[in-house]
């Protein structure tokens, strides 16, 4: 399996067991689900109906999506390129391909919600997600190269 980390968190950010299908060059697409995740019940084996009333916690039930930019991260992803000795060519392609997306995250801006990896790095890769033309189906959108590889 392979898990992909950003390159400039090193958060895990995906893995290959979801089915991620490049678009234009500069990012990956990928179908995903929302989930709902409960809260932790602990049974003690007390007898709750002989008991008073306690005063306990609310554990509410927590809706998240399963698979969990600005231009300063653009810049970041560019200087990576750079340092890891990709071609010139390859760091245009880059920065013409993500410029031409970025214009169509603009455009629909207000539809995408925006998750972070775990180290909550303001700096590391936004993950947007966003939902099919069914109005049912989520997806994620990351960057291609703002992402590493690591063969686990």
């Amino acid at each position: 399996m392979i898990i992909f980390k950003d390159v400039i968190t090193g958060d895990e950010i995906i893995s290959d067991s979801y089915d991620l299908k490049e678009v234009d060059g500069i990012v990956y697409e990928v179908d995903c689900s929302m989930i709902t995740i409960g809260a932790v019940t602990v049974d003690t084996g007390a007898n709750a109906s002989a008991e008073e009333a306690e005063e306990g916690t609310e554990d509410a039930d927590q809706k998240v999506n399963n698979i969990v930019n600005s231009f300063r991260y653009m810049k970041a992803v560019k200087q990576h390129l750079q340092t890891s000795g990709a071609s010139d060519e390859e760091v245009t392609k880059f920065e013409k391909g993500a410029a031409a997306y970025a214009k169509k995250i603009v455009g629909g801006f207000k539809d995408y919600d925006f998750y972070v990896g775990e180290s909550m790095d303001p700096d590391g890769m936004v993950v947007l997600m966003n939902y099919r033309e069914d109005g049912v189906t989520p997806y994620i959108t990351v960057w291609k190269h703002g992402l590493t590889e690591m063969k686990v």
